[in-house]
């Protein structure tokens, strides 16, 4: 089998599949959803998107995630300042239901049931914990969920994260653990069964795209690093999750060491909050 190095470097790159676009609206939730051309019982997602961004801002993820054979759907709701994570996480579970009960595209194309996940960026990585914790019955359980360097919110996330009874990737950025925004170690601490991984070098906001006057209004721009890492990590991880694949098993391996991560304990040495903001006004 090929090294985890080599297939980490083949899964930054666009897999075989050619792609499809269409549109939630359809069906009564307004968003966008990425397939491959064509295909049966295939894994589906749906990404929840960060604090004032939408789904057009992680259009070369989902078109990556297609690519390799995965349904990815992202509603376009929740956009405005003050956003509501359970409405959000309620939209997201609504999307994760069109995808799984119509059949997409020209007809061939349809997501097993039992092979779907929730995942989310910042504010949509704390609703993706809400949404996986909020559907009734081992049924319809998705089979993973990732939360991308994921932020708090109100009410928090971390109650509904120790219900969850399902494997879970928490991606965090090196100084998010000092950080009053982040809630990655608090959620990661409290979900039995997640793995948290500091992804070395990372932007914890540069996953969003297209934000080219981003930072003149104090929100964070896009860095093409962190994409190509993520998506490879991200895509590794559901293949080896969602599908059972064990080409890809070391992605969702805790005790495998991944390139450009580290893999951190939530349980050693906690930051208190008045650490947290210690830390934060040092010079």
């Amino acid at each position: 089998m090929a090294s985890t190095k080599k297939l980490f470097s083949g899964l930054t790159r666009r897999g075989p599949h050619r792609v499809l676009r269409g549109d939630l609206a359809f069906a009564g939730v307004p968003g966008v959803v990425y397939t491959p051309e064509s295909g049966l019982n295939l894994p589906g997602v749906v990404f929840g998107h960060d604090w004032m961004a939408q789904a057009g801002n992680y259009a070369h993820t989902l078109e990556h995630l297609a690519s390799w054979g995965i349904v990815a759907a992202a509603p376009d709701t929740e956009k405005g300042v003050a956003p509501s994570v359970l409405n959000f996480a309620f939209d997201l579970g609504a999307a994760l239901e069109i995808i799984t009960g119509v059949r997409l595209g020209t007809g061939k194309i349809s997501v097993h049931p039992g092979k779907r996940g929730v995942v989310g960026h910042g504010f949509g990585g704390s609703a993706a914990v809400f949404a996986a914790a909020g559907m009734g019955g081992d049924a319809h359980h998705p089979k993973a969920v990732v939360s991308l360097f994921p932020t708090v919110t109100t009410p928090p996330a971390e109650q509904p994260a120790s219900t969850l009874k399902v494997p879970g990737l928490v991606l965090t950025a090196p100084g998010d653990q000092i950080t009053l925004r982040s809630n990655a170690v608090e959620l990661a601490r409290a979900w039995d069964g997640a793995t948290l991984r500091t992804v070395s070098k990372a932007q914890a906001g540069g996953l969003v795209e297209g934000r080219r006057l981003a930072r003149f209004f104090g929100l964070p721009g896009a860095d093409k690093d962190t994409q190509k890492i993520v998506r490879a990590l991200l895509t590794g991880y559901l293949l080896a999750t969602l599908t059972g694949d064990k080409t890809y098993r070391d992605f969702a391996d805790p005790d495998v060491a991944l390139p450009h991560t580290e893999t951190a304990d939530p349980n050693a040495d906690p930051v208190a909050l008045e650490d947290k903001v210690v830390a934060l006004l040092k010079p």
